[in-house]
């Protein structure tokens, strides 16, 4: 197949956060801030992939706060001709910083919801004042003017309250709305039983979503990631993988995806010892599931072969231990079943506490 260059690069700068979400999707093993690429490495970075036709930008982490050059990044991302947006919590940007990063060319900011209110948001964030602060730094953006987009992220828990994110994300002044029900990769597999939905919440969902993108077309843009586990078939994983956007970790690694690095037989290559471009377009770990010559059975004579690729890598690997098989979530998937036992487990499920991301960086 002819690889295109990529659209989009997120930057995870670090893995540093005030909060510990349950289902944040930071590998279980954490990059140390001493392993942390510097300043002039992120900025060589930029510049490689604009060369190569990145467009956007979105700086990430962890929480890119965390970082003192934020900054000198955001500015030298757009020096190098690069849309900069910004994935945040909005714990460790005041107003002053803000400015700065506004007068350093930030396009757009990111905000995450964790809940509709500080008891409920500070529980699943795991950080207490987390609420309260997020809402100040919400009062900030809307007063610049800045482009926002609130990012929910959904499940068992504030799925109940979507109405009011819906009117949230208004008061707000947010452009776009993302509902996005949790992903079972990273700290979010440790915590299944407390984040699935049940059935009647995921049906609920997707009326209600389809309701409000009617209702408030023109006004507010609504994406919606449903769950997977209830899902008929599976989403094309990044559109694609090595298709339209790569990762870049912490520590330099570059991925096709966040979960990328639980693949074991895959070798990631980093950007302190091979060019990005180089990576992108040659290396094993992304050539290895481009395109669709790979596919197994029975995605390999399906007519959806071209529309989702046989779904996720690394959810196939999680649910049915090979990250060659079809995705377990399709319906025709070999292991489906093991989906179906999820859920009823799920339904049944009985845990009352999360396990929240603190275990120590490794």
């Amino acid at each position: 197949m002819t690889v295109q260059p990529p659209i989009a690069m997120l930057a995870e700068l670090t893995h540093r956060c005030p909060l510990a979400c349950p289902y944040c999707s930071n590998p279980l093993a954490l990059v140390q801030k001493d392993r942390e690429l510097p300043t002039e490495v992120w900025a060589d970075v930029f510049r490689q992939a604009a060369d190569m036709g990145v467009l956007q930008l979105h700086l990430s982490g962890g929480e890119p706060a965390a970082r003192p050059d934020l900054v000198a990044l955001t500015q030298a991302a757009r020096e190098a001709g690069l849309y900069v947006n910004l994935i945040t919590s909005g714990i460790g940007l005041t107003p002053r910083r803000i400015g700065q990063l506004e007068d350093a060319g930030l396009d757009h900011i990111q905000l995450s919801l964790q809940g509709t209110n500080a008891e409920l948001a500070d529980w699943i964030g795991g950080y207490n004042g987390g609420f309260d602060r997020k809402m100040q730094v919400a009062d900030e953006i809307k007063a610049r003017g800045i482009p926002l987009t609130l990012n929910a992220v959904m499940h068992r828990h504030n799925l109940d309250d979507l109405d009011r994110t819906f009117d949230m994300a208004l008061e707000m002044g947010a452009r776009r709305l993302e509902v996005a029900c949790v992903q079972f990769h990273g700290w979010a597999t440790q915590n299944r039983g407390m984040l699935l939905p049940t059935r009647a919440q995921t049906a609920a969902t997707k009326r209600k979503v389809a309701e409000a993108a009617k209702r408030l077309q023109g006004i507010l843009a609504i994406d919606f990631v449903p769950p997977d586990y209830y899902a008929e078939y599976p989403k094309a994983c990044m559109g694609g993988w090595g298709t339209a956007g790569l990762n870049v970790t912490p520590e330099g690694k570059v991925l096709p995806c966040h979960a990328a690095e639980t693949i074991p037989h895959l070798q990631f290559d980093t950007v302190t010892d091979r060019p990005l471009a180089e990576i992108w377009y040659n290396s094993a770990a992304f050539n290895a599931y481009r395109g669709t010559d790979w596919l197994p059975e029975p995605c390999q004579s399906c007519d959806r072969k071209e529309v989702d690729f046989g779904g996720c890598r690394c959810q196939a690997l999680a649910l049915a231990g090979d990250a060659n098989a079809t995705d377990p979530v399709c319906r025709h998937a070999p292991g489906r079943g093991q989906v179906d036992a999820l859920l009823a487990a799920a339904e049944a499920d009985e845990t009352t506490a999360f396990t929240y991301r603190r275990v120590a960086a490794t």
